[in-house]
C-alpha cells in the first residue's frame, strides 16, 4: 500500500474526529481503535465527502464504540500468569465436551494481549490464546469464548454448522456474547 496510499488527514463530521486514509479498497472502512480513535479507509477515487456522509452515517455506532473502547482502555490488564491459570481452568471445564475430538489431549492455552479479539483457536497448532482484556469482563462472556473456541476444533470457521456446535453446548450464548458489546 505504501507508495499507492495517500497521506493521513485529520478529519471531523458532525461531532466525530476521524482519520482518513485513501488506501487500494473496495469499500469505505471504519474502524475504532483500540485507544478510541476512529480511522475510514476510502478507494482512491472515493470523495472525502463521501467519507464524511459515512461517519455522520455510522456516528452512534461510532460513539458507542468510542465509548467503549475508552471504558476498557482505562482498566488495568491483569497479570499475565493469573490470567493464564484462570483460562486454564476454564478451559478445564470446558474441555472434557472436546476431549474426543482432542485425543484426550488438552490443547496449550496462552493469553496476551489483543486489540480485535477476545481469542483464536489454532487447531493445526491445537492452541487456545485468550486475550488479558478478557479477564476484565463478566464470567458468562468468558465461558462464551472459551466454548467459543473450542468450538473451532469442530469447525475451523464460523459457518452454520459451527454455530450449532457453540449452540448445542451453550444456548444462551446470544446474550452472553452480547455481554462483550456493552459498557
Amino acid at each position: 500500500m505504501g507508495a499507492e496510499a495517500g497521506p493521513v488527514q485529520q478529519r471531523q463530521a458532525g461531532d466525530v474526529c476521524y482519520q482518513l486514509a485513501r488506501r487500494r479498497v473496495k469499500h469505505l472502512n471504519l474502524r475504532v481503535r483500540s485507544d478510541g480513535t476512529v480511522a475510514v479507509s476510502i478507494p482512491m477515487r472515493a470523495s472525502v465527502r463521501q467519507a464524511d456522509a459515512f461517519v455522520l452515517a455510522h456516528r452512534d455506532w461510532i460513539l458507542t464504540a468510542v465509548r467503549r473502547q475508552q471504558a476498557r482502555a482505562a482498566k488495568p490488564l491483569p497479570d499475565r500468569a493469573a490470567a493464564l491459570e484462570h483460562f486454564t481452568e476454564l478451559s478445564r471445564a470446558v474441555f472434557p465436551a472436546f476431549a474426543g475430538v482432542l485425543g484426550g489431549q488438552m490443547p496449550a492455552i496462552k493469553v496476551r494481549a489483543m486489540t480485535s479479539r477476545w481469542g483464536v483457536c489454532n487447531p493445526a497448532r491445537r492452541q487456545i490464546t485468550f486475550a488479558l482484556a478478557l479477564c476484565n469482563e463478566p464470567a458468562a462472556a468468558q465461558e462464551y469464548v472459551v466454548v467459543h473456541e473450542f468450538c473451532h476444533f469442530l469447525v475451523p470457521n464460523h459457518s452454520p454448522a459451527f454455530w450449532a456446535q457453540v449452540e448445542r453446548l451453550m444456548p444462551d450464548w446470544k446474550a452472553r456474547r452480547a455481554l462483550l458489546r456493552e459498557e
